[in-house]
């Protein structure tokens, strides 16, 4: 009896010893990061930075040549439409400033019938926007379009109105150019031995002084920038992307703008693209290919300025439900995709197609299912059946 008591007891410690050598020498699980699979709302965004500016701004130019008066106006200040803007004494009026001058008046004529064609091709536009928003409106009511074509149709017509809006404002600043030319060449005409006449420029529009350019007085000739004017309280968005990514970008896409100053990120929809792209030299010394967006502001808050630097993120894809993982979990295998999806405590390779990405996540068209845990940075370590722990066990 004795005797089976020590073959017992050294069994047990045989089989304790090789229990303990068998796990010495067996791999231990590698430690990963892991992720889910899951179901939820995903973006794709273009982000830039860009420069507010002031919608409607006009450039005040001196209509005649002559000794311009110092003026009394600082920039911020608010000006009423027809209020004065600089004094300038013109100069005699030679048979050279003559012609030009009628040049000049031909010339602000022209702008003004352009700008009444304009004015009326808006407002056919604008009318035809209505229309269809209104139809937009009455068949989304019965359900016979989507919620996104209501939402182009209600946009085209928004973006329709301030078109006629812009055009209005353009029409009202050719007449004052065309009011200020005609009488700066009657002023110059009814100058008489020593008098001397005094040519008053004034705003087109209501607004606020943006800049002063002519700061002193001096003698300056005809079209002399002397300041800017115009209402900040209309502002847009300049946002300058990559002509790769401007392809991308549409009239009516949401743009959050984003570290403008403010606690909160302000909403705006693309305008307009600009047909043409300029070459700017990137940080790193490479040329670029650049294009304008325009984003128009659903509103602008008043400390807002003109020039001011913000960020924007333009929309350019959005879904409410999608199966996404982090874009980390992708890696290349051969033209495709594939992720390590953790089994049993294993790494197990799959392969999938990867839809939209936004830089975070990715979405997965097919190859796994919401709630599979993958293995987020795979590194050359993990390989197909290899033991794995996550390290938020």
């Amino acid at each position: 009896m004795k005797l089976r008591r020590k073959h017992v007891v050294f069994l047990v410690i045989v089989a304790v010893v090789l229990v303990l050598l068998v796990r010495a020498f067996m791999p231990s699980p590698l430690l990963v990061d892991t992720g889910t699979a899951a179901v939820g709302p995903m973006r794709v965004a273009i982000s830039e930075e860009g420069r507010t500016r002031v919608k409607q701004r006009y450039l005040i130019t001196a209509p005649a040549s002559g000794r311009l008066a110092r003026p009394e106006w600082k920039e911020g200040d608010r000006v009423a439409s027809g209020q004065e803007l600089a004094r300038i004494t013109p100069s005699p009026l030679g048979s050279r400033e003559s012609a030009e001058a009628r040049a000049r008046i031909e010339t602000a004529e022209a702008l003004v019938r352009e700008a009444e064609a304009n004015v009326a091709r808006a407002r056919v536009e604008q009318e035809e926007a209505v229309r269809g928003r209104e139809r937009a409106e009455k068949l989304a009511a019965s359900g016979s379009i989507s919620r996104e074509r209501l939402e182009r149709a209600v946009h085209a017509a928004t973006v329709a109105e301030r078109t006629l809006e812009s055009s209005l404002f353009r029409h009202r600043a050719a007449v004052s150019e065309q009011e200020v030319v005609q009488a700066a060449l009657l002023a110059l005409r009814e100058e008489r031995g020593d008098a001397k006449a005094i040519l008053s420029v004034s705003a087109p529009v209501d607004g606020q002084v943006l800049r002063i350019i002519e700061e002193s007085e001096r003698v300056v000739v005809a079209g002399t920038p002397l300041l800017e004017v115009g209402d900040p309280s209309d502002m847009e968005v300049m946002i300058d992307v990559l002509s790769t990514d401007a392809v991308r970008v549409d009239v009516g896409q949401t743009v959050w703008i984003e570290e403008w100053g403010g606690p909160d990120p302000l909403i705006g929809k693309v305008s307009r693209v600009e047909p043409a792209a300029f070459t700017q030299v990137s940080a790193l010394g490479v040329d670029e290919q650049r294009v304008n967006v325009i984003v128009d502001l659903e509103e602008t808050p008043p400390v807002l300025g003109d020039g001011y630097r913000v960020t924007g993120r333009i929309v350019v894809w959005e879904q409410p439900e999608v199966l996404k993982i982090p874009t980390s979990a992708l890696f290349r295998v051969g033209e495709d995709w594939g992720v390590f999806v953790v089994e049993d405590g294993e790494a197990r390779t799959i392969g999938v197609s990867v839809g939209q990405q936004n830089g975070t996540e990715a979405e997965i068209l097919e190859g796994i299912a919401a709630g599979d845990i993958v293995i987020l940075h795979p590194n050359p370590r993990i390989v197909d059946g290899i033991g794995v722990e996550s390290r938020a066990n």
